[in-house]
């Protein structure tokens, strides 16, 4: 019995050190926010440990990172970059946390638009239906000053997708076909959702919907829309500024106001108490990516109406 026991033993203990080679061999990937994860997910399946950093309702505006984090990017070999607010400071440091880790940029090639403010908008904003947004960032080179959500358009999703395909197939080329299989069932998909959100919004161009955080430029902007934001440069507006708003409301007939759990929903209940409007969530930084797109488009084809 004593020697089988110390078999056993030695058999438990050499799986575990193949195991732990396996785990070790396993490409680690980093992103910023659960929409990339959800897309690296898309491509790579499992063949890749894929972690993110902005945890669930929390938001990149404030975000800092914890210890056990910088502590785990040592053992990265990617990081997917995406143009949020705290990758500007923090990414350097992540960097000197591990020099061989390589960080991709999901949002190589986008032109960005600047950054919606309330003051800029006017009545004779016209947007433009089912476009592939480029160059509409007039924000003299200032990245703070450009928005950052091209996660909510599909057609820049592409674009996003493409780069981390590259990424993976030179990391792991063994499983280049596969990511290339998915990758294309991927697109497949996006371009699916784009054409049928763009069917459901098709009667709507021009029409405003309002937000507390502008979260849904891109999104507006594909689709036709105009997004009116409720904080003024960044923070809550002032009893003049609310009561204005609630003047643009009625007069576009504005009936629901979007909020997303990162913000305070304050603001945004005294507008729709004052309309007599509803407050419905979306949250623009949800991992499952495509249901939550499709929700917003149904939640704006009915506030539309």
């Amino acid at each position: 019995m004593g020697v089988k026991r110390i078999s056993l033993i030695l058999v438990f203990l050499l799986c575990l050190a193949v195991g732990n080679a396996v785990a070790d061999d396993s490409l680690t990937v980093f992103v910023s926010i659960l929409p990339q994860q959800y897309f690296v997910h898309q491509i790579a399946g499992d063949l890749v440990q894929v972690q993110v950093m902005v945890s669930p309702g929390a938001g990149p505006h404030t975000y800092e990172p914890k210890p056990a984090q910088m502590a785990a990017l040592a053992g990265a070999r990617l990081y997917f970059s995406v143009g949020v607010a705290f990758e500007q400071a923090w990414l350097p440091r992540f960097k000197s946390v591990n020099p061989n880790m390589r960080v991709v940029a999901m949002d190589q090639g986008i032109e960005k638009m600047a950054m919606d403010a309330h003051a800029h908008h006017h009545h004779d904003d016209h947007p433009h239906p089912h476009a592939q947004v480029h160059a509409h960032a007039h924000a003299h080179d200032d990245a703070a000053a450009l928005d950052p959500h091209i996660w909510l358009a599909p057609p820049l999703v592409k674009i996003m997708a493409g780069h981390t395909l590259a990424a993976l197939q030179e990391e792991l080329p063994e499983h280049a076909a596969v990511f290339q299989a998915n990758h294309e069932a991927f697109v497949d998909r996006l371009d699916r959702l784009h054409r049928r959100i763009a069917e459901m919004l098709t009667d709507h161009q021009g029409m405003r919907f309002m937000v507390f955080h502008p979260s849904w430029g891109y999104f507006a902007h594909t689709y036709g829309l105009l997004q009116v934001p409720i904080e003024v440069e960044g923070k809550a507006p002032k009893p003049a500024q609310l009561q204005q708003l609630i003047l643009e409301a009625r007069a576009a007939d504005i009936k629901v106001i979007f909020v997303q759990p990162q913000f305070s929903t304050r603001s945004a209940r005294m507008i729709a108490e004052a309309i007599e409007g509803d407050v419905v969530a979306a949250d623009p930084l949800a991992y499952e990516w495509e249901a939550g797109l499709l929700e917003q488009a149904t939640a704006l084809q009915r506030a539309l109406r």
